[in-house]
């Protein structure tokens, strides 16, 4: 099996694990079709180049961030916190399941799982 594949299927099962842990919260859908794309807005940042683009990016986009705030809102038991962060990462997760990985500073299209066609 590639490693692709196995990637995917990775992001898949965050995905849903996010959505099944949403879904449980109670937390409301509208927010969560609000923001699912948020993360998308770090590409503005390749309006100023591929260095700082794939900075931006790559910043939204792995799971460190979310991980540091998920702590900070459970230490101040802010719950539309972390469901804010469970958006987050179910965004991370559907991302890697349709093959958009971490981006390489040569193109956007070039990613950790593979090159975008």
């Amino acid at each position: 099996m590639k490693i692709g594949y196995i990637l995917q299927l990775e992001g898949a099962a965050i995905f849903m694990g996010a959505l099944v842990i949403y879904a449980q919260s109670g937390a409301s859908w509208w927010l969560f079709g609000a923001l699912i794309l948020a993360p998308d807005l770090a590409m503005v940042g390749y309006g100023f180049g591929p260095k700082i683009g794939t900075f931006c990016y790559n910043l939204l986009h792995n799971y460190v961030l979310p991980a540091v705030f998920v702590v900070v809102g459970l230490y101040f038991a802010e719950i539309l916190y972390i469901h804010i962060v469970i958006i987050w990462i179910a965004h991370i997760g559907m991302d890697r399941a349709i093959q958009y990985g971490l981006k390489y500073n040569t193109g956007f299209k070039d990613t950790h799982i593979n090159r975008l066609n």
